[in-house]
């Protein structure tokens, strides 16, 4: 590999919550600085779009999550408030 070319990134699959969304925050910084060729800016883009797609993926499932958990903890609650 040549000194300039830079490693593929990570599949955004195998990304954790925090690694998509610190990732995101750069590419945002990058693009915000407007530095980019057309077709950098573009690449970024694209990634960018799936890092979002990975974070609410994590959302969602921390929502659900969450959801259940409440369910759960109210269920026996409610079962008993009817006695």
């Amino acid at each position: 590999m040549a000194a300039s070319e830079t490693p593929a990134p990570r599949p955004v699959a195998e990304l954790s919550f925090e690694e998509a969304r610190d990732e995101l925050a750069l590419i945002v910084q990058s693009l915000e600085q407007g530095s980019q060729t057309l077709e950098d800016s573009l690449q970024l883009w694209e990634r960018g779009e799936a890092l979002a797609a990975r974070c609410e993926h994590w959302l969602k499932g921390a929502r659900e999550r969450l959801e259940r958990a409440r369910e759960e903890h109210s269920a026996p609650t409610a079962a008993a408030d009817k006695e």
